[in-house]
Order: C-alpha cells, then structure tokens, then sequence
C-alpha cells in the first residue's frame, strides 16, 4: 500500500468516528493548551523581569558591607562586616574604568508639603545616580556634586510632586522630611516600578542627610558604572584592590548586574520549564486515552483485519496502518491544542494587559513534537497487536 492511501484511509477512518475520534484528542487538546498557556505566563514574566533588571543598565557592581568566609569545620564560620562610608565612595569614583559611583542609603519616612503629608521611600544618594541609573531630571536638576557637608536638597519622583503639590511647581518649596527641613530642587521623569518598587513615588535626598535622618552610621551599598567596552574582571580586581587598602582586608561583596541577571535567568528558565512539565500532565493523560481507543478499535476491527490480510496485505502494513490511524489522532489532538493555547494566550493579553504574556514557541514546538510521540508510543502495543492476527482466525471471528 502506497504511503499516500495509507496517510488517506487512517484520516477517514478517524473522520469517520467523530465524537470518539474528539474525545480521544480532548485529552491531548487541554494538555498542549495547558502547556502554551502556562509557557507563555512564565515566559511573560521572564521577560519582564529582566527587562525590570536591565532597564537601568548591564554594567554596573554594587559593593555591599560585608564577607562571609567559611572554613572545614562544618558550622565554622565567621562574618566579618566593616562599614562602608562615603570616602570609599570618593576613592572608588577613581579607580580605573569606573565612570561613576554613588552611595545608598534606603529608608521610609513621613513627607510633610503644607497640610499635605504621606510616608514613601526616602532614598540617600550621590549626583551620579542619573547617570548611573538611566533616569532623567525634567524639571529643575538633581543633587550637586557630594560635599563634605551638603545642602539639604531633595529631588522628588514624578508621582510624589504630583501628590504633593498638584499641578503647582514644587521647586523651591520647603518641605519636611522627618523631623528635618529640606528645599526641593528637582523632580524625576515617570520610571513606573521595578520588581514592585514604585520609582515615581521616592524621594531623593544627599546620602549625608539619610544617614543622619535614618541615624546610620553605614551606607547600604555603593553603586558603581564601569566603562561598556571594559572587562568586568578587571574592573573587580581594581576595586579590589582599592577597598582591600582602604580597609585591611576584603570585608565586602561583589555583586555584578551581569552575575544577578545569570542567576535570575537560570531560576526563571527552571520556572518555565516546572509550569510546563506542570502543564504536560495533560499529555500523559491524553496518551492513556488513544491507548485505550487504538486497542479497543483493534477488537472492533479484527473482521477487518483479516479481511486485508486475506487480499494480500502485509502484517507491517497493517501495523503501519493502526500505527498511522494513532499518529492521526495526536497530530490533530496537538495542532488543536495549540491553536486553543495560542487563542487563549492572545485574549489573555487583550483582557489582562499587566500579565506579562509571551509565547514561547520553543516550548510550543516541543510539546506538539511530544503529541506526535505519544500518538506514536501509545500506538504501537495496538498496531503489533492487530499485525500478528492470522487471517483465517481473524475472518472467523466475525
């Protein structure tokens, strides 16, 4: 039997038996479905994630406080944490393929503008963080350059102008931050939030002043933007090197915008990869389904059988046939499955715009590829079943 009847007679015969021919399928159809779906969604926020991570630049090292060194003894450990202060701040801004470096000091503080009042996030920071951080200035300018005793000026986000002041111009304006009087100077361009951090509602006040207001003695980190065309290795033996003097020993951390994203990619792909084998559970229960309808259209079909074996047909080509009805079955309980998946995925995105959705067609491909291979696996036991029935015995049985 040529290829081309045979692909043509199992597509009949599943036309044939719609209703169980779908129901069959049904199985494989929600599970794909499932599977581009839930892709999808882990996809979006994969992608969103990053995006969030990246939107203020790729190179960039923050020092942290603090080194953890473990010895052999299990539980052996000790914790060595020096503060960072804002000469290290100064020195670092020389080293060697450092454009830039400003301090951090982080907090949440109630804002007082007249009789309007509210708490945000207070951040203690350097003139460089628009530079560092890609974020513009569009009214007014941010902070001067770092003094040894600076002004108490504030830039405030875009947000927080707006909450506080309205339409009105906020330069100029006195307001309170604590129990300290502070000039606004500036205010931010819209940022929107990163990873649930509202940039548009903070405040941007001199790191000397949050240290002070917050009554620390230590910053929380210090950022630093090194040269797009310069090794980041090199530029961490730099630093190295530079704190290691200044402090005695490397009582700090490094942390590269290149080392967060590889680690935040790595747990994100796993995440995509746990909804879809999550999702594929579907696909196993689909498989059980043609198993159980090829087998019992074999019972059905013994006359059949030996009817074809009787006019000269093969037993590989009876195999081929059940086999091909099976594949019949998966190929389109997949291609419905995906073209559903696919549906879902684009009503999801018109109805709920702040889901991140994606398709990730990766994941698509390879889960139409498995219903192929289900059809194929759960239709073998059948198709060598009904190629080793004898003709004779099989033409009896009607």
């Amino acid at each position: 039997m040529r290829y081309a009847d045979l692909i043509s007679l199992s597509y009949r015969t599943v036309v044939s038996h719609k209703l169980r021919s779908a129901l069959t399928a049904l199985g494989l159809i929600i599970g794909i479905a499932a599977v581009v779906v839930l892709t999808s969604i882990g996809r979006g926020i994969h992608t969103f994630v990053l995006s969030e991570f990246t939107q203020f630049g790729t190179n960039l090292i923050g020092v942290h406080p603090g080194k953890t060194t473990t010895f052999g003894v299990s539980g052996a450990s000790i914790s060595t944490v020096r503060p960072l202060v804002l000469a290290d701040v100064v020195s670092l801004s020389k080293v060697e393929n450092i454009i830039a470096a400003s301090p951090m000091v982080q907090g949440n503080a109630r804002i007082e503008a007249g009789e309007k009042q509210r708490r945000t996030n207070v951040l203690g920071v350097g003139s460089a963080v628009p530079e560092i951080w890609k974020i513009k200035v569009v009214n007014g300018r941010f902070l001067p350059k770092e003094e040894s005793n600076p002004r108490a000026f504030a830039v405030l986000g875009h947000k927080l102008a707006a909450e506080l002041f309205g339409t009105n111009s906020p330069l100029g304006q006195r307001i309170r931050i604590g129990s300290d009087r502070f000039r606004v100077i500036g205010v931010m361009e819209k940022k929107g939030q990163m990873i649930g951090f509202d940039m548009d509602d903070t405040i941007y006040i001199p790191a000397a002043k949050a240290l002070e207001l917050f009554d620390r003695e230590s910053l929380m980190e210090i950022h630093l933007l090194y040269k797009s065309n310069a090794v980041v290795e090199r530029v961490e033996k730099a630093i190295k090197r530079n704190l290691i003097a200044r402090h005695g020993s490397e009582d700090f951390t490094l942390v590269t915008q290149n080392q967060m994203l590889k680690k935040m990619d790595s747990i994100l792909n796993i995440l995509t990869l746990a909804v879809a084998a999550l999702g594929s559970i579907s696909l196993l229960v689909g498989s059980v389904g043609i198993l159980t309808i090829m087998t019992i259209a074999v019972s059905e079909r013994i006359s059949e059988i030996g009817l074809l074996r009787a006019v000269g047909a093969e037993r590989r080509t009876i195999f081929q046939l059940f086999l091909c009805e099976a594949l019949a079955l998966s190929g389109a309980g997949g291609l419905c499955g995906v073209l559903l998946g696919i549906s879902i995925v684009k009503i999801l995105d018109a109805a709920l715009p702040a889901l991140p959705v994606e398709l990730a067609w990766a994941y698509i491909i390879a889960a139409f590829m498995v219903s192929l291979l289900i059809g194929i696996a759960a239709g073998v036991a059948p198709a060598m079943k009904a190629a080793r029935l004898e003709p004779l015995e099989a033409l009896r049985a009607e």
